[in-house]
């Protein structure tokens, strides 16, 4: 830690125990300090807290607190605009272009930056299906960064493999380091910034964890496309019969939330590959809100946050006791929970499924209008997956209201996009069409009138909801045709009371809804023209209709 008082840390004796034969030399990284390479669980905790960095709570989740950034800074990414990526990405909001010679120019910083400070290893893998799993390298400046990367990915399973790894992506991770726009042409003093030509991702100046996996889940939106497999923002899950779900939203939505059925087997929370042995996790993790958690209604994801190998990140705890506040917000709202996936009690060893019976379309709706399920045609299923609709709750970006905002993200996860839309959607319309999924379109948002006025759907209701499509029971109910969006709405479900499934009974009136319903289809009908020139006119002709 300090070499000039010759201090030892407490893994300063196993640093190179599991160090592979391709070294740091291979990314230019010289003259650092001691390099901690693999190092289990128990070492980084040790290590985190002996280096200041975390906290250890009561029962043993690691505590750490990520600074400025409590979210993702999405104005601050960047693709290295090169040959291979010139005709690929989707240019414009969220893959903004940089310069191969700033990026160099960056790079050299960041390397030089690095000299005499110690570093934390990690490699790693992402896929669980062997046929399109990449290795990946995560090279981090804080411990609890290498135990993040450890619990989200996955790991090698014995010391000849650590010593035979060479990454085909490696991230690079330094919080402690400030870009200068004026220098380096980033946008402020935060960057991350992709280089698929030299296979490297730099992120400098935030410790927000997520970075460091939204990072690698752009890598794999960009190079799983162009072997016909389809990369998805959504989690997944199998019922007892082999019938595998998947759960497409935003953050806030529901994915981890409605994904961690007990009843089901996990097959993963967030991020996901379908390919042609069907849909197999990314990770080997979860990485769930953990705001306003209830051990009643979440207990399997509450239980986490009192174990012992989780990361809490910006909980809120008392130092005397230890013990965590998860209803207190005055850090973010985004509080985070990162946790091996074996955690989850019913989760799924080898983290794939066979091809989806059901895809679940999750939205947020912050106006409160929108029924609490309904299904979908392909091509209407296709619209809202090109659309991605939801409000943005708090904390989940930098520079969020304290109040909902809506948002429509392409493909449930635009930011991490790189191909135009429609080749995702392209993608996802084949493997509909093939396998015969039913689709449905969730709304975990609010009922009987808008935020502040109304009130959010219960889990109970939304959980009911989702059992009667997964098991089938909803398809044999009556259904009516919804007057704006015209897919079909049920009229009863189990254990779900009727004026639930008719959002516009909950209203003062039947115009009043109408009328603000008539609004957010115009929001989406003008949102859809960004997308106009490649998607295929059926698909435009499945929207809302004014």
């Amino acid at each position: 830690m300090s070499h000039y008082l010759n201090i030892k840390t407490p893994a300063a004796a196993q640093a190179a125990a599991l160090k592979p034969d391709y070294g740091l030399d291979n990314h230019g990284l010289a003259n650092l300090g001691s390099v901690y390479w693999n190092l289990p669980t128990e070492a980084l905790v040790e290590e985190a807290i002996f280096r200041g960095e975390a906290k250890l709570s009561r029962e043993g989740p690691l505590i750490a607190n990520t600074g400025k950034h409590t979210g993702r800074s999405a104005n601050d990414k960047f693709i290295v605009r090169e040959p291979t990526t010139e005709n690929n990405i989707w240019w414009g909001q969220y893959n903004r272009p940089f310069s191969p010679d700033k990026f160099n120019e960056l790079y050299g910083r960041v390397l030089g930056y690095l000299q005499d400070r110690d570093l934390f290893v990690q490699d790693c893998y992402i896929g669980a299906d062997l046929e399109h799993r990449m290795p990946v390298r995560l090279v981090t400046e804080l411990a609890w960064h290498s135990m993040f990367a450890r619990n989200m990915f996955i790991v090698p399973k014995s010391n000849d493999e650590y010593r035979r790894h060479v990454p085909d992506f490696t991230v690079i991770a330094v919080p402690g380091f400030k870009g200068i726009p004026m220098m380096d042409s980033t946008a402020s003093n935060t960057f991350i910034v992709l280089n698929f030509e030299q296979r490297l991702c730099l992120i400098g100046n935030t410790a927000y964890a997520g970075e460091i996996k939204k990072s690698i889940f752009t890598v794999m939106n960009f190079l799983l496309p162009l072997k016909n497999v389809l990369p998805m923002h959504c989690s997944a899950n199998i019922g007892k019969d082999g019938d595998t779900a998947l759960f497409f939203g935003l953050s806030g939505t529901g994915k981890t939330t409605l994904s961690a059925d007990p009843t089901r087997g996990l097959i993963g929370d967030d991020e996901h590959g379908w390919g042609e042995n069907g849909v197999f996790n990314f990770e080997g993790g979860c990485y769930a809100k953990v705001i306003d958690l209830s051990e009643s209604a979440e207990p399997e994801i509450f239980a986490t946050t009192h174990r012992f190998g989780t990361i809490l990140e910006n909980v809120v705890y008392d130092p005397v006791t230890r013990l965590i506040d998860l209803n207190d917000e005055s850090l973010t709202e985004n509080t985070r929970g990162s946790y091996p996936l074996e955690f989850i009690g019913h989760a799924v060893p080898e983290k794939r499924g066979g091809h989806p019976r059901n895809i679940i379309l999750l939205t947020c709706d912050a106006t409160g209008v929108m029924p609490p399920i309904a299904r979908l045609t392909p091509d209407q299923a296709l619209y809202q997956f090109i659309s991605g609709y939801t409000a943005k709750l708090a904390g989940t970006e930098a520079g969020m209201r304290d109040e909902p905002e809506i948002t429509f993200s392409a493909c449930f996860g635009g930011p991490f996009m790189v191909h135009h839309p429609a080749v995702y959607a392209d993608l996802l319309k084949h493997k509909i069409q093939h396998y015969g999924v039913n689709c449905w379109l969730v709304n975990t948002g609010w009922v009987g009138g808008a935020y502040s006025v109304g009130k959010r759907i219960s889990i109970k209701y939304t959980r009911a909801l989702l059992n009667a499509a997964l098991t089938g029971a909803l398809l044999n109910e009556e259904y009516y045709t919804d007057p704006v969006f015209g897919f079909q709405v049920p009229k009863h479900c189990p254990e779900v009371p009727d004026s639930v499934l008719d959002p516009a009974a909950a209203w003062p009136t039947k115009e009043e809804h109408r009328r603000k319903y008539t609004e957010l289809a115009s929001r989406f009908i003008e949102n859809m023209k960004k997308f106009a020139d490649k998607t295929p006119e059926e698909v435009i002709a499945a929207g809302p209709k004014i």
